[in-house]
């Protein structure tokens, strides 16, 4: 084995670590769960947040309160 061989980057599939057939690149049946999840997450977190400042702009501010008496 030369050194221009030992500097050579290993083979795609030996670099993923999976296999090397049409699926290659193809999200698992559990990674798909996992990004529904966090999709799921994220987007009850923005309702969340959205509610909140809804909330949040109906309430009278007690500053301006002090100021307008």
């Amino acid at each position: 084995m030369d050194d221009q061989e030992k500097s050579r980057p290993a083979a795609p599939s030996e670099e993923r670590g999976y296999g090397t057939g049409d699926d290659v690149g193809s999200p698992t049946t559990q990674q798909m769960r996992a990004v529904g999840q966090r999709r799921r997450d994220a987007e009850r977190k923005l309702d969340q947040h959205l509610e909140e400042a809804r909330h949040k702009a109906e309430l009278p501010d007690p500053d301006e309160q002090k100021t307008e008496s």
